[in-house]
């Protein structure tokens, strides 16, 4: 029986009216891919605290999604304020905007649906995040990565800083890595 290809994603930026479907995108994401990779706790709380939508990012127009078939398959975004991830809880700084000529923009928050993994979603976006951040002046990206986006990171040219015991807002600590990349 011949195999039936998956219609090609189309990218485009997020919205606030996306909110319900990223969230759902992201929980359904991280709940088959954490635990691949952490154990049971660490994969629980992470879906809870990680796989959250952070509304600034769709609020300023630095959030991507990848459609197929009227449905979201993966998400991700920059942004040019300094809250490095949504499971940092809330500081007073994280709406602060960063100084494109001396601070790294952040990448965030970035999701696959878990059937759509290794088809260069993740690569896209990354593109997608680096080109916008170019355009506004930025010279490094930065992240924390959670351990099941490490291998896409370092092939699209992050390199690791230090391993991060990164503790959660329910005390949970997550295995992360600090990462940069120059902008191209």
């Amino acid at each position: 029986m011949p195999r039936v290809a998956k219609e090609e994603p189309a990218l485009r930026t997020a919205t606030p009216g996306d909110r319900e479907a990223v969230d759902a995108l992201m929980k359904e994401s991280g709940a088959a891919l954490f635990p691949r990779y952490y154990d049971g706790p660490q994969a629980a709380s992470a879906v809870r605290h990680v796989a959250q939508v952070d509304p600034l990012l769709l609020a300023d127009g630095t959030y991507f999604v990848l459609e197929a078939g009227g449905e979201l398959v993966g998400c991700g975004g920059w942004s040019r304020r300094d809250k490095l991830y949504t499971g940092s809880g809330e500081a007073g700084g994280d709406a602060r905007l960063l100084d494109p000529a001396t601070e790294p923009a952040r990448v965030r928050a970035m999701f696959v649906r878990a059937d759509w993994t290794r088809r260069g979603l993740g690569r896209r976006i990354l593109e997608a995040c680096e080109a916008a951040a170019r355009e506004e002046g930025f010279g490094t990206l930065t992240l924390v990565a959670t351990l099941p986006g490490l291998p896409l990171y370092l092939a699209y040219g992050f390199r690791a800083l230090e391993e991060l015991q990164v503790e959660l807002p329910d005390g949970v600590r997550l295995p992360c890595v600090a990462m940069e990349k120059p902008v191209a």
